[in-house]
């Protein structure tokens, strides 16, 4: 606890109006956003690296964001990093029942059932007396990443019923919106609000089809884009070895040279 309070008192002393850090008096909740968002994404690169010195400093960096929220939070009077650290830990307790009370669950399916029944009992309680406003949707975050967000409402629509009974509709989902977008190129006249909507349903039917298949879609392309990324620099070593230039050739060259490096994969 010694190291948290002394990273408390660095913020307080940056934040302090006389003598602090011109860029930290400057920041507020709004500003602060895309650094934690920046910095939540190069904690996961550490991890994926597996570099442990990284996540570690990762860690650090994404702490500060919370200690830096807690700072801002506290100048307003409205609360301070104890009581984030005890907001969570109430939320902990009373989410894990089978731990932390005599409730027993018997396998990993039946935990995650009563951690929802325990999140919709949340969403209920913020609701209060008008049931009306509440939905199984409610709390979704809109600032998640797409691919992300659009998976989490599709499995609280699934655990409401809402879903396909198998792969086999999903499939058939994805090949429909898919035709639906070939329909909107065809056309004489492009409607670009049309495209962009149909190419919408599109991401959204792949997504559901990594959910029912067990893969994480955000993973997933995440995974996609570093395996692109190394094939292309792969191929720029090869053009640059052969003296060619990328832009100056042709479809088919740069066919043989990407069906060249998947080869030597």
């Amino acid at each position: 606890m010694k190291s948290i309070e002394e990273l408390i008192e660095i913020m307080r002393a940056l934040r302090d109006p006389k003598s602090g850090c011109p860029w930290d008096l400057e920041q507020n909740f709004q500003s602060l956003i895309p650094y934690t968002l920046e910095e939540a994404y190069e904690v996961a690169d550490a991890i994926e690296r597996n570099n442990l010195d990284d996540i570690k400093n990762e860690l650090g960096d994404l702490l500060f964001q919370i200690v830096f929220y807690s700072q801002l939070a506290t100048e307003q009077q409205a609360f301070d990093f104890d009581d984030v650290a005890q907001a969570i830990s109430d939320k902990l307790t009373r989410r894990h029942p089978h731990v932390f009370a005599d409730v027993k669950i018997s396998n990993v399916e039946e935990q995650t059932k009563e951690w929802e029944k325990l999140k919709q009992q949340e969403r209920q309680a913020k609701a209060g007396s008008d049931i009306s406003i509440l939905s199984h949707l409610d709390d979704v975050s809109r600032t998640l990443p797409s691919l992300m967000r659009a998976e989490k409402l599709q499995k609280r629509a699934a655990r409401e019923g809402f879903d396909w009974p198998d792969i086999k509709g999903v499939m058939a989902k994805v090949y429909e919106e898919l035709d639906e977008v070939q329909q909107e190129l065809d056309d004489s006249i492009q409607d670009k609000a049309r495209l962009e909507d149909e190419i919408g349903d599109l991401f959204f039917s792949c997504i559901n089809l990594s959910r029912h298949a067990g893969v994480d879609a955000e993973q997933s392309l995440r995974k996609a884009n570093l395996k692109f990324e190394r094939r292309f620099r792969a191929l720029e070593n090869i053009a640059n070895s052969q003296n060619l230039q990328i832009n100056k050739m042709t479809t088919d060259e740069l066919e043989d040279l990407w069906r060249e490096v998947k080869e030597q994969e």
